[in-house]
C-alpha cells in the first residue's frame, strides 16, 4: 500500500450498533461535553469503550470525526496525517499541509507546535460544534510526541470541540491529573459495568428474563463482553439459573417467590 494511501476504516465510525443502548452511559459522556475539554472512557478489554463511544457519535448533537490509533501512528507525522484527513470531513477548509509540514519538521516543540496550531485552526474557523473521538490511544502512550501534544491540546481546546478518548489504561500522568482542573472527565471501568436494570434490557431483546440476567450479572460482575456472551449462548443462561437454584437451601428456594426486583417497570 502506498505510504500516502489512508486507511479509511480507521477514520470511520464504526458500523455495527449495539443491540441496546445504555442511556445512563449515553448522560454521563453528554454530560461531560458540556462541562469539560475532554472525556476520557478508560477500561481493560471487552469492557464495552468502543460501544460507548461509538453509541454516543452516531447519537451526539454535533458531527463526530472518528480517529481509530494503532501502534503505526506513534509517528507523530502518520497521526497528524489521520488527524486531519477525520477532520476535514467536517472541516474543508482546514490546512492540512501547513499541519503536516510542522509534524513532520525536526523542531524539539513539534507537538506542541502541531497542538498549537491545529486548535488555531479551528478557532480561526469558527467551526460547528464538533465531537473528535480518538479510539485506542493507549497503543501510542510510548511515543514522545503524546504528552507534550495533548497537554498543550486540551487546555487550549475551543468550547465548542470535544475529544473523546478511548484507552485501556490510564493516559500518562500529566494528561489524566487535568481531571482536577475540569478539563477532563474520566470514565472509569467500574462505571462502564452493566448493572441489573441494563442486563435486563438486553436479555430481553433475546427473549430471556429477570432470573437469566440475575444469573449472568453473578457470573460475569457485569463485564460487557461477558454479559452479551452470556445473552448470546444458546441454554447457557438457563444452564446458569438451574445452577443458581441447585446451590440454593430448599428455604432459599421457596422464599424466592417473596424476592422484590430491583427494577421498576
Amino acid at each position: 500500500m502506498n505510504k500516502n494511501e489512508l486507511i479509511h476504516d480507521k477514520i470511520s465510525v464504526p458500523d455495527s450498533a449495539p443491540r441496546t443502548s445504555r442511556l445512563r452511559l449515553l448522560n454521563l459522556v453528554l454530560t461531560s461535553m458540556t462541562t469539560h475539554n475532554a472525556t476520557v472512557i478508560h477500561g481493560r478489554a471487552g469492557t464495552g469503550k468502543t460501544n460507548l463511544a461509538a453509541d454516543f457519535a452516531r447519537r451526539a448533537p454535533r458531527p463526530t470525526c472518528w480517529l481509530k490509533v494503532d501502534g503505526g501512528d506513534s509517528t507523530l507525522g502518520v497521526f497528524c496525517r489521520y488527524l486531519t484527513a477525520t477532520l476535514k470531513s467536517h472541516c474543508p477548509s482546514l490546512d492540512e499541509r501547513h499541519m503536516l509540514q510542522i509534524a513532520e519538521s525536526d523542531s524539539r516543540d513539534h507537538a506542541g507546535l502541531l497542538a498549537e496550531a491545529l486548535v488555531f485552526q479551528l478557532t480561526d474557523l469558527q467551526t460547528d460544534p464538533l465531537l473528535l473521538v480518538i479510539e485506542d490511544l493507549h497503543l501510542v502512550y510510548d511515543a514522545e510526541w503524546v504528552v507534550p501534544f495533548f497537554q498543550r491540546l486540551l487546555p487550549l481546546l475551543p468550547s465548542e470541540v470535544h475529544i473523546i478518548i478511548t484507552c485501556r489504561s490510564l493516559p500518562p500522568a500529566p494528561l489524566w491529573r487535568m481531571r482536577s482542573k475540569q478539563m477532563l472527565r474520566v470514565i472509569e471501568e467500574s462505571e462502564l459495568a452493566f448493572n441489573f436494570d441494563e442486563t435486563l434490557q438486553l436479555f430481553k431483546t433475546y427473549g430471556l428474563n429477570e432470573d437469566h440476567a440475575r444469573a449472568a450479572l453473578r457470573e460475569t460482575n457485569g463485564r460487557a463482553a461477558a454479559i452479551s456472551n452470556f445473552a448470546a449462548t444458546p441454554g447457557r443462561a438457563g444452564r446458569a439459573v438451574a445452577d443458581t437454584f441447585l446451590s440454593l437451601e430448599p428455604q432459599h428456594v421457596r422464599g424466592l417467590g417473596h424476592i422484590t426486583p430491583d427494577f421498576q417497570t
